[in-house]
């Protein structure tokens, strides 16, 4: 049987999945996970669970968060119209400075 192995590198920290063992039953699949995948690097604790138990759902069944444009909650992206005050123009600046370095960042 296969099993699938997630590690997490310190407390707090998101396990991430690192391989797999091969292993008749789960002690046994816990001892070889610790051996292979524990040791190697710093690792805080392991997840094991069997690969026929981890399900998935992908693009094609379900639409994720993260598709939607909201552009609509930016000053900047309102082009035609005055700012009403100074403060809506000075957040209009800020604001375009901020996507202006996450562009840079990518």
């Amino acid at each position: 049987m296969i099993w699938e192995v997630f590690r997490q590198e310190r407390p707090g920290g998101y396990h991430k999945h690192c391989g797999n063992v091969h292993a008749p039953d789960r002690e046994m699949a816990l001892q070889f996970a610790a051996v292979q995948h524990g040791r190697r690097m710093k690792t805080n604790s392991l997840w094991v669970t069997p690969q026929r138990e981890i399900g998935e759902i992908d693009a094609d069944e379900i639409s994720f968060g993260g598709m939607t444009d909201k552009t609509y909650r930016w000053a900047t992206s309102y082009t035609d119209i005055e700012p009403a005050a100074p403060e809506v123009a000075e957040s209009e600046a800020e604001q375009a400075d901020v996507e202006s370095s996450l562009e840079a960042d990518s």
